[in-house]
C-alpha cells in the first residue's frame, strides 16, 4: 500500500479530479444505454445485439482504465457518483485515510481512521 504525505494527495489532486469527473460523465453516459444493454442481454441468446453498442463498450473500457490509473497511483475510490477518495497516509504512527471528494476545496482537509470510513471525517 503506498502511502501519501498531505503535500503529495494535494499535488495529485487537480489530474485526479478531471479524472472523476470523467468518471461520472461515463456512467451517466452509460446510464443511458441501461435499457438496450438489458434487451441486448435477453437477444443475445439470438444473435441479437444492441444500438450504440460500440459507445457501451467504449464507456466502460473507458472507466475501467481511469480506475486502473487511480488504483496504480495508490489511490483508493470509494464513490463514483460523488467522486470520493481516499489516500492511505500515516497519522500519529497508524495508517489512517486522507479523505476528499468532488465540490469540496482545492486542498484536502479531512481525514478518518481505516474502520470508520466517511461518516468518521475529522477535520486535519
Amino acid at each position: 500500500m503506498k502511502l501519501f504525505t498531505l503535500s503529495e494527495a494535494n499535488q495529485l489532486l487537480p489530474g485526479v479530479r478531471a479524472n472523476l469527473k470523467t468518471i461520472q460523465k461515463l456512467y451517466a453516459k452509460i446510464d443511458t444505454f441501461r435499457d438496450a444493454a438489458r434487451s441486448a442481454a435477453v437477444a443475445s441468446e439470438f444473435g441479437g445485439g444492441m444500438q450504440g453498442g460500440p459507445d457501451y463498450v467504449k464507456a466502460l473500457y473507458d472507466i475501467g482504465k481511469i480506475t486502473t490509473e487511480l488504483h496504480d497511483l495508490g489511490i483508493q475510490l470509494k464513490d463514483y457518483s460523488r467522486g470520493l477518495i481516499d489516500f492511505p497516509s500515516m497519522r500519529d504512527g497508524r495508517v489512517v485515510l486522507l479523505c476528499w471528494q468532488l465540490g469540496e476545496d482545492e486542498r484536502i482537509e479531512w481525514w478518518h481512521e481505516l474502520e470508520t470510513g466517511f461518516a468518521g471525517r475529522q477535520p486535519l
